[in-house]
């Protein structure tokens, strides 16, 4: 199903930051956990993200050998098997099921440490990623706080749709209308996985740069890659029949663009985009910052230049990974929005130099664009030719001399892994085809492996030979 990509993927996150990040980078990127939330601020996601006010059963509750806890896939309508591969433990399908078991390990307890918040297994600001973070009213009698980010963390509160989901005539429409949380549409997805993965305004989920400093792991995500690392379901004929089919170029698309959304929204936000006298960090490009210096009269910098960062020398730069995809993405499946995404991105970025009303105001303007495109990526079914088009753009000049820095490098060698995945799982492109060329895949991947020994010229070298490797099979 994955045509040979999901191995490599597994791998690279695995080098990248180790199997116990993994674990919860596939779940939350080691969770974006340990954060600190600015309580009281004005709602960032949908309301459906939310979820509603339904009870919370607990995993237990789904578990029975008639539902999703047998020990084998040999269910007649789902696999039934879901509960272990949501605990699978050599696999980062199990991440969710680790999450809160990760506060007890001593990286953990460290960082809580360092922050002074107690145990990291009881700091709310832990427990908003790392575990369900449901009130004490919605809290059901078999649910658990061990179990981590179980099945309704994301599903939502089973007490209206646990029994009748399954019954006879039953229907996803259905479910979805009793409060089942709407998976299966991007834009809800990502609204659902963007709040532990990059950040909300609800308690304890908002990673800030003090939590980075004191030992938390980057924070990276892309909806579709993660999306099939944690996917428990077969996307066979009877789900199409009964869901639909999901587009994983579209998932990508809406995912990038979502991403941009959040980020502003937060950033907007004046409770959480200042931090005392300075502002919030996290919003900024790591490495613009946190580069080598030294006195040497001989001494090279290692800034280099971004023709779409209109700033001076010397000033943090707003991370602007998922705008670089979001160029490559419109310039293929939505060229009427491709040129004021450009003008508002760049206009922004240069606002950032003036003052923050000024910044708050393109942040505004860039939303409305990212909504936009949103919008437009929900309702298209992206061809094959528009697949590899958006591949061309990842890989064009005027996209590469954009990845000057590490995350949007990294965001752009998993556009180019998940889009030769989309276009094996669609049937465009055979398995043995794309598995031919999985060493390329893997030079870029290998490229991105270390943050602090980025080079963005062998890195845009690794991911033109990947894409010149895609483009060969059009």
């Amino acid at each position: 199903m994955l045509g040979g990509t999901l191995a490599g993927r597994s791998a690279w996150l695995v080098s990248m930051l180790g199997f116990a990040a993994l674990a919860a980078m596939a779940m939350i990127l080691f969770a974006v956990g340990l954060s600190g939330a600015a309580g009281g601020a004005p709602a960032v996601a949908s309301t459906a993200s939310r979820g509603s006010n339904a009870i919370h059963l607990g995993v237990a509750s789904c578990s029975g050998s008639t539902c999703h806890g047998r020990s084998e896939n040999d269910g007649t309508v789902v696999r039934q098997d879901e509960l272990m591969r949501w605990q699978e433990e050599s696999s980062p399908s199990g991440a969710h099921s680790r999450a809160f078991r990760v506060l007890s390990e001593p990286r953990s307890q460290a960082i809580a440490q360092r922050l002074g918040i107690g145990s990291a297994t009881s700091a709310p600001m832990c427990l908003g990623c790392h575990a369900d973070p449901v009130s004490a009213g919605q809290i059901g009698p078999r649910f658990q706080l061990s179990d981590g980010v179980g099945c309704e963390s994301c599903h939502g509160g089973s007490q209206n749709w646990i029994s009748s989901h399954y019954a006879v005539g039953a229907t996803h429409q259905g479910n979805v209308a009793a409060g089942l949380y709407p998976l299966t549409n991007p834009r809800a997805r990502a609204d659902k996985c963007l709040d532990c993965h990059f950040g909300s305004d609800r308690p304890g989920q908002f990673v800030n740069h003090r939590i980075m400093a004191a030992g938390h792991p980057r924070v990276s995500f892309e909806l579709d890659l993660f999306s099939t690392l944690q996917q428990h379901h077969d996307d066979d004929a009877d789900y199409v029949r009964r869901k639909g089919k999901i587009s994983n170029v579209r998932m990508w698309a809406v995912g990038q663009a979502s991403a941009l959304d959040r980020a502003l929204s937060l950033y907007s936000n004046q409770k959480i985009a200042q931090d005392g006298i300075f502002p919030e960090f996290y919003f900024f490009d790591c490495h613009t910052c946190h580069r080598r210096i030294s006195d040497d009269a001989n001494f090279r910098a290692t800034a280099v230049a971004n023709p779409a960062r209109p700033i001076p020398s010397g000033m943090p730069a707003f991370n602007d990974e998922n705008m670089i995809m979001l160029t490559a993405a419109a310039r293929a499946a939505a060229p009427a929005l491709a040129g004021r995404l450009d003008a508002d991105s760049r206009a922004f970025h240069a606002a950032l130099a003036t003052d923050r009303a000024s910044a708050v105001r393109a942040a505004g303007k860039l939303r409305a664009t990212a909504e936009a495109l949103a919008n437009s990526f929900a309702a298209t079914e992206f061809s094959r030719a528009q697949t590899f088009a958006i591949v061309d753009a990842v890989a064009s000049n005027a996209v590469t001399a954009r990845l000057t820095d590490y995350e949007g490098s990294v965001q752009a060698v998993m556009a180019t892994d998940t889009l030769l995945n989309a276009l094996v799982n669609s049937g465009q492109v055979g398995a043995g085809s794309a598995a031919a060329i999985r060493g390329d895949i893997n030079q870029a991947y290998a490229a991105v492996r270390d943050p602090n020994s980025f080079r963005p010229a062998e890195f845009r070298a690794a991911l033109g030979r990947a894409a010149n490797a895609i483009r060969a099979l059009r």
